[in-house]
């Protein structure tokens, strides 16, 4: 067992773990706070803009998460990032107050955002190439295992309204505590011309070379986030139970991991544009017919599922399309810069969501889901092919 733990293969599982847990605490944050504000009758709007603190956070700390990882390493910046998520965790049921969630979710987005670069980029960088697409795809699926079980614990809230929150900071702590089995790295860095760059310089190169697979990070964290934060409200004013839209949230994460491995195979034989080209015009497909049967909820449930299983792929795809395009030397800023998408798609998904709500005049909350990916479908194919420029 000690040796395993040492070994690459035992620290990929632990930074597996770790994604899943912190995946966890995401999917069951967002729509937990987004039912207790409905139901203490705050207005769907600010219940959005509240959503979008995590996505500030993540934006804010952004630009100085590549810096601090070389000088310190991985391990510390997960250390350090996963001992904030915990605290603010267990920080919830102190006060409930608007302004004060929001400020924890603010710290939420920080320690997420050090935690995620860590780990995506650590295994992106030592993985063997021929694993590298095989590795990605468990990273997002463990991402989304937790995610979609997060939803699960909602219901929770009926019982006593700080046990998920508590529940969900316990659970971040036992995953957390694995860190400190692992040593301590640091990424690889092509001498001096990176540093000569400076940070800006290689977000203006690597934007330059890869734009396009930025989207689709962009896109997933729209849906995510408007789906987690935003939908229960929508699902709630259309008279849903709360047990019901955790189940149908819970089905479109089902359905994102019952795919995963396969699209990411698939992409590895077909490239990943055409991969991406099929599954979000499935998936705008899906979340279009699907606006027209709102009534019965158990085919909605289905019709979740069915777009997971589509468009539940989108963010690690998207790292994956990124990898193929990037220079070696640029892949930690390709990375971050993925991070950086999904926070802005994020960010734009519960605030355009709840505006959505108040002023769409009764229509679906889902067709403005199929909209967003229309329009980065349109993107990515009006883009055409686009091969590595490398450097090796």
């Amino acid at each position: 067992m000690k040796n395993f733990l040492k070994s690459e293969r035992g620290r990929f599982w632990i930074l597996v773990t770790i994604v899943s847990i912190s995946g966890f605490s995401q999917g069951m944050l967002l729509p937990l706070i987004a039912v207790i504000f409905e139901q203490d009758g705050v207005s769907s709007a600010l219940n959005g803009l509240s959503a979008t603190g995590l996505y500030i956070g993540t934006l804010v700390i952004a630009p100085f998460m590549e810096p601090q990882l070389r000088k310190f390493g991985y391990k510390p910046l997960i250390l350090v990032g996963g001992g904030l998520v915990i605290l603010s965790l267990l920080f919830f049921p102190l006060w409930k107050s608007v302004m004060f969630w929001f400020v924890l979710r603010i710290l939420i987005g920080i320690g997420d955002q050090a935690l995620h670069f860590s780990t995506q980029t650590w295994i992106t960088s030592t993985s063997p190439q021929h694993r590298l697409g095989r590795n990605i795809a468990i990273y997002g699926m463990s991402f989304s295992i937790g995610f979609g079980a997060g939803p699960l614990f909602v219901p929770m809230v009926e019982v006593f309204e700080a046990l998920p929150f508590i529940v969900s900071g316990l659970l971040c702590l036992a995953a957390w505590s694995l860190v400190f089995l692992l040593k301590n790295d640091f990424p690889e860095f092509s001498g001096g011309s990176m540093t000569a760059k400076g940070t800006l310089g290689r977000f203006k190169a690597a934007l330059l070379i890869a734009w396009v697979a930025f989207l689709p990070p962009l896109g997933y964290g729209f849906l995510e986030a408007s789906l987690h934060a935003i939908y229960p409200v929508y699902a709630l004013r259309q008279s849903m139970e709360v047990g019901m839209v955790s189940i149908m949230l819970a089905a479109f994460s089902a359905g994102a991991i019952a795919t995963q491995l396969p699209l990411g195979n698939l992409s590895d034989r077909i490239g990943r544009r055409k991969v991406l080209l099929l599954i979000l015009a499935g998936g705008a497909a899906v979340f279009t017919i699907a606006s027209f049967y709102e009534s019965n909820p158990w085919l909605t449930v289905g019709f979740f599922a069915l777009a997971g299983m589509f468009v539940g792929s989108t963010f690690s795809l998207g790292i994956s399309y990124m990898a193929d395009l990037m220079p070696k030397d640029l892949l930690p800023t390709g990375n971050l810069l993925c991070g950086i998408a999904f926070s802005i798609g994020s960010l734009a998904g519960p605030s355009l969501g709840g505006l959505f709500i108040e002023y769409s005049g009764g229509f679906s909350f889902l067709l403005l889901i199929a909209g967003i990916l229309l329009l980065i479908l349109m993107l990515i194919a009006l883009k055409g092919n686009t091969t590595r420029t490398d450097v090796v």
